[in-house]
């Protein structure tokens, strides 16, 4: 019997709720066996700088993950270096794990652009796109996108980093763990405390 496998990718910069959440209903509403968050090493469609360093997004999700026995942490992107680009990335997993089905799980804004992602027409074949629609978003697109009816939060990673900042509260927003290690280690400018609030 084939493995069902989600793949959620991101640049977890940090990993918050809404990243636990998708992928816990995407778990759930398919029946999967296990739920895999790639973070990526430098995403095309998006002008990053990174703030931290790609072990401090390791170990972030790391943290965040370690709490469910069916979340784990894909480093492939990581590892391999360079522009992340989906299609490449699933292919060599799609040959590393041969018998696996993998679900490709997105937010609303990333499927109004998957026309503009490289090599679509090879990944539409790699995997089953999994999506959840968010604020702001009509989450449109011509390729066939299994749609998880779920809560719409509009939390972002780019709002987190600017609380940390700021010296504001992030609690329910952010796994207490991920915002202790935050916080210890300076990360986003952040301050040291004891709490998540």
């Amino acid at each position: 019997m084939k493995k069902r496998i989600g793949i959620l990718g991101g640049t977890f910069n940090p990993p918050h709720i809404g990243h636990l959440m998708m992928a816990n209903e995407t778990l759930n509403a398919l029946s999967l066996d296990e739920i895999r968050f790639m973070p990526n090493g430098i995403p095309p469609h998006k002008a990053v700088t990174m703030p931290v360093s790609d072990k401090e997004r390791l170990n972030m999700l790391e943290i965040a993950t370690a709490p469910y026995p069916k979340f784990t942490v894909e480093p492939y992107e990581i590892n391999k270096g360079g522009i992340s680009y989906t299609a490449i990335t699933m292919r060599a997993l799609k040959k590393r794990e041969p018998d696996t089905s993998f679900y490709f799980i997105m937010g609303g804004d990333m499927i109004e652009s998957l026309h503009t992602w490289h090599d679509i027409g090879t990944l539409n074949q790699l995997v089953t796109f999994v999506g959840f629609a968010r604020p702001h978003t009509q989450a449109q697109t011509i390729y066939n996108v299994q749609m998880i009816d779920a809560p719409q939060f509009d939390i972002s990673s780019t709002m987190l980093r600017q609380r940390f900042k700021e010296g504001r509260t992030v609690q329910f927003l952010i796994p207490e763990a991920v915002a202790k290690y935050v916080r210890e280690e300076g990360l986003y400018g952040a301050r040291t405390t004891t709490s998540c609030d």
